[in-house]
């Protein structure tokens, strides 16, 4: 899978330039850098591994940093690399991208297969003032309506662009994320009936919507109950939340019962899932929730609060959803699985049975195949492909 930069046109395939894009069955836009540590990128570079591997020629190109607040200068780059792509070309783009894109993106609506990919609209990221959520409404509605497909992360994120949106349903593909083909684990269940601390872990970057404190004053009000929580994610997103986490695991007394451990690698993560009992994470709001299958399929239980597609993708048999900031309820929760082993096995159990009924990433990569097939065989005429999900 070739990755390069849109500035540039580099790329680190076989081929450069236009004869490399030529070649390509899809290029894939994206902001920033494909490696960055959160739940979409993850998505990226999961579904263009499998493409890749099921034989889609694939070139990713980054369309520079900044977004989805791009300088002037970021979005002359990204429509450089429009500039760039022979007619007929199937052109996916994240969404963060290009949700701010559609002064960029009009002039070749009409002859790219423009697809977006949204894994939740801008306007839905937690802390953003009304009147800039009011303008990036506005401009995802105006450059979803320059696309000849949608595809989302899920029916919850399907139904918003659908109704916030005004894109029609059959112009919308749900294209959940996958699990590798050995994610499921088939390691028993934790216990403590050794007396150690229960351990429960919680996977998402330190940014206001993934709402620690809810998690965190849950922890406090059960000093009563040993247990430990592990944080993993990264604090670079947003350094003023981050920082705040901290402070609040201190003002709390939780220095010995929290550790925030940063965004891990793959294997230092799959430890600490090993070692977990719970998953706790009280999100504000998800437009899937991939953290949430990942611990289902390493066989945790899951506590969760959040809007959007969190109750679609953790079923009641596998854990627990909560109103968001429900300190109570998450408090009672967290200690009722405290205190029932045989709760935590069962649900255990049924997390790793849902896991384990989720499709793969080569599942969705051959599904997102079939729909560039589709749209390839639609010459661009200006207007958007009628393609059914």
């Amino acid at each position: 899978m070739p990755t390069g930069d849109a500035s540039t046109g580099a790329s680190t395939g076989t081929g450069t330039g236009a004869d490399a894009r030529r070649a390509a069955d899809l290029v894939f836009l994206y902001p920033g850098a494909l490696e960055t540590p959160t739940g979409g990128y993850v998505y990226d570079r999961q579904l263009l591994t499998a493409l890749a591997g099921i034989g889609v020629r694939v070139e990713a190109l980054s369309l520079g940093d900044g977004y989805p607040a791009p300088t002037p200068e970021t979005l002359v780059r990204a429509e450089a690399a429009l500039c760039r792509l022979p007619d007929g070309q199937a052109v996916m783009i994240d969404g963060l991208a290009f949700g701010v894109m559609a002064d960029v993106a009009r002039p070749h609506a009409g002859r790219l297969h423009l697809v977006a990919l949204v894994h939740h609209p801008l306007a839905h990221e937690s802390g953003i003032p009304a009147a800039r959520a009011g303008e990036l409404l506005a401009s995802e509605r105006a450059a979803l309506a320059l696309t000849r497909h949608v595809v989302t992360t899920s029916h919850a994120t399907a139904a918003a662009v659908t109704g916030g949106f005004k894109v029609p349903r059959e112009r919308i593909t749900v294209l959940e994320p996958g699990l590798s083909v050995d994610a499921v684990t088939n390691r028993p269940p934790c216990d403590n009936d050794d007396g150690r601390p229960l351990r429960l872990l919680a996977v998402g970057s330190l940014i206001p919507r993934k709402d620690y404190p809810t998690l965190l004053a849950a922890v406090a009000r059960l000093a009563d109950r040993a247990l430990r929580l592990d944080i993993v994610g990264s604090p670079a997103l947003d350094t003023a939340c981050a920082a705040g986490i901290e402070a609040e695991i201190s003002r709390q007394g939780l220095g010995d019962r929290v550790r925030l451990h940063g965004a891990l690698e793959r294997q230092a993560l799959d430890a600490l899932y090993a070692g977990a009992d719970i998953f706790t994470l009280t999100t504000l709001y998800e437009g899937y929730g991939m953290a949430f299958a990942e611990a289902m399929a390493h066989g945790l239980p899951v506590i969760a609060t959040g809007e959007g597609a969190v109750r679609d993708t953790v079923p009641p048999s596998a854990g627990m959803v909560l109103a968001t900031g429900d300190v109570s309820g998450v408090t009672e929760a967290i200690a009722r699985l405290c205190d029932d082993p045989g709760l935590r096995h069962q649900m255990a159990a049924a997390a790793r049975a849902h896991a384990a009924s989720l499709p793969t990433w080569a599942d969705q990569a051959r599904r997102l195949a079939d729909l560039l097939g589709r749209l390839a065989s639609r010459e661009p005429s200006g207007e958007p492909a009628r393609t059914p999900s």
